[in-house]
């Protein structure tokens, strides 16, 4: 079993001003920690599995498709798997916990 305290979990440098920390669980799910720095954006990419997470601190907007939103602290997002989509960050940096399955199903 592995456990995680979230408040002090060390994240490492993963792009320029996205810090990530991943635990992966054998034919399970793909849990990501992640602290996006502001100002930050993904113009959009498509993956063949779910994704789904949870903002933790902070804002950011997501794009799935051809709809958008606007997520706070506590609110949840789903992206179905092959939908284009992306996000971008504000003024501050967004803490996210990220989940996918580690491989597609067959």
């Amino acid at each position: 079993m592995a456990s995680y305290d979230l408040a002090i979990l060390q994240l490492e440098q993963f792009l320029p001003g996205i810090l990530t920390k991943v635990g992966i669980a054998e034919n399970l799910i793909m849990m990501c920690m992640q602290l996006v720095g502001s100002g930050k954006e993904d113009t959009g990419h498509v993956h063949p599995f779910d994704q789904c997470g949870v903002v933790l601190e902070g804002q950011i907007e997501i794009f799935a498709g051809q709809k958008r939103q606007l997520l706070n602290e506590n609110e949840c997002y789903f992206i179905p798997a092959g939908e284009c989509h992306g996000w971008k960050t504000f003024s501050e940096p967004v803490k996210i916990l990220d989940m996918s399955l580690q491989q597609p199903p067959e």
